[in-house]
């Protein structure tokens, strides 16, 4: 018996490993998915300029040092609203007084119009898009439904018309159709539970992370991982100093192995 409706999602054709520098741009969910690579040690930077939430804010930001540097770049647009002040789109509206900035929701159009042009100009590099699960209520729901759609259509768009290697991640699928029931949200009943997420993380892994050889890595950095989040009940003992010990060695040793940590 079949209890969700499940999102199938094809295995990559072009894999994420350690060699790459992974840069991870956009809303709080590019963050929850940064904290995962940062579990396993893998070489990753996450919204080197604060969190951005709007396509045109993201790009923006496209011509930064960390943007050259990167090998993949996973882009995550949250809503289709933005600021603007004398006809530019703002980043930040730096707590200045809401009426002198012009609210408006972005079309298609110019979502692709801006984005098309940062993946041709970086051809060599890999993209993957989503769209963020989190629901901007402060909008009201049905306005929510029509920027997430907004921004669904946008991405189809531009990764259909890309030159660079460009995919879609079904985050928003995943947590709307997957996952819809609220013991999957967090208190907030916005945003992704610890469980969701782990979940989106099992499905991207799944999607983008799959050789044996990467797969084994994982498994030997995680657990170096999980040693240095240990936290002993008897923090002065000599067991934990032992313990501390043993980490050190097993770091020192995967150094050896794996130069970036």
């Amino acid at each position: 018996m079949e209890l969700m409706t499940k999102i199938d999602i094809p295995v990559s054709n072009w894999e994420i490993d350690y060699r790459d520098h992974i840069l991870l741009l956009g809303s709080c969910f590019a963050n929850n998915m940064n904290a995962k690579l940062e579990e396993y040690f893998f070489q990753t930077k996450a919204n080197p300029t604060g969190t951005l939430y709007n396509p045109i804010s993201i790009a923006h930001h496209m011509h930064d040092d960390e943007v050259l540097t990167a090998d993949v770049i996973i882009v995550t647009f949250g809503t289709a609203w933005v600021y603007e002040l004398n006809g530019q789109v703002v980043d930040n509206c730096q707590k200045r007084p809401a009426s002198i900035f012009v609210r408006r929701r972005l079309t298609v159009d110019d979502i692709v119009s801006a984005w098309r042009p940062i993946l041709e100009r970086y051809r060599e590099k890999r993209f993957i898009f989503t769209i963020s699960p989190i629901r901007h209520i402060k909008d009201g729901l049905h306005e929510n439904q029509i920027s997430k759609g907004i921004l669904l259509q946008a991405v189809d768009q531009i990764v259909r018309g890309s030159i660079a290697p460009a995919a879609y991640f079904p985050s928003y699928e995943i947590l709307m159709d997957e996952l819809r029931d609220y013991r999957f949200y967090a208190s907030d009943m916005l945003h992704p539970s610890e469980t969701a997420i782990d979940y989106l993380w099992e499905k991207f892994r799944h999607t983008y992370i799959y050789s044996p050889r990467t797969r084994e890595s994982m498994h030997e950095l995680h657990q170096l991982w999980l040693n240095e989040q240990h936290r002993s009940l008897h923090p002065d003992s000599e067991e934990d100093r032992e313990f501390r010990r043993k980490v050190e060695v097993q770091r020192t040793t995967l150094k050896r192995k794996y130069t970036w940590l």
